[in-house]
């Protein structure tokens, strides 16, 4: 049974699903992927190109480390081998981030200011670690619509139902 705290199981939560993503995204043709349906960031595969630049973007600020410089809403892998490669290489540094969090760090205040919406607050980190993961989460949601519209089911997303915490 899972014995982890909240930001190692939504780093695991987060691996299961971008698995089940990628798997359900790969039935498709890469026109397919790529095709404008009308969604917020345009395609399937622009939305999946959004989730990874997002995951570098805020484990930069988590980290100190520079982990991406394109700027958002520009593809950030072309070919999809890639982009599937590249997130199942960055789920795997979510997780080893995940476990070497403790409560100190995660209620520690901290001053960011977003780019995007021009404003600059302080707050616990835990509540940014909560968005990088509900952010995730989010956008999973839009990717899944997507593929449901194609007839394609990306499975179960129930968080109970995560494989781990059933072993």
């Amino acid at each position: 049974m899972f014995q982890g705290n909240m930001p190692q199981l939504m780093a695991a939560y987060n691996q299961w699903q971008n698995q089940q993503m990628y798997a359900a995204a790969a039935t498709l043709s890469d026109a397919e992927r790529k095709a404008d349906r009308g969604a917020f960031f345009k395609s399937i595969h622009s939305t999946l190109n959004h989730l990874v630049w997002g995951d570098l973007m805020w484990l930069s600020r988590f980290t100190g480390e520079t982990l991406i410089s394109s700027p958002p809403g520009v593809d950030v892998y072309a070919d999809f081998a890639e982009l599937h490669a590249a997130r199942m290489a960055l789920d795997a540094r979510i997780m080893a981030w995940a476990n070497g969090l403790d409560a100190a760090w995660l209620n520690e205040p901290v001053t960011w200011t977003s780019k995007v919406y021009g404003f600059t607050q302080t707050i616990p980190r835990w509540v940014q670690v909560q968005h990088f993961f509900n952010h995730q989460t989010h956008h999973r949601g839009q990717v899944s619509t997507l593929l449901m519209q194609q007839g394609i089911d990306v499975g179960v997303t129930d968080l109970p139902l995560l494989p781990m915490l059933n072993d």
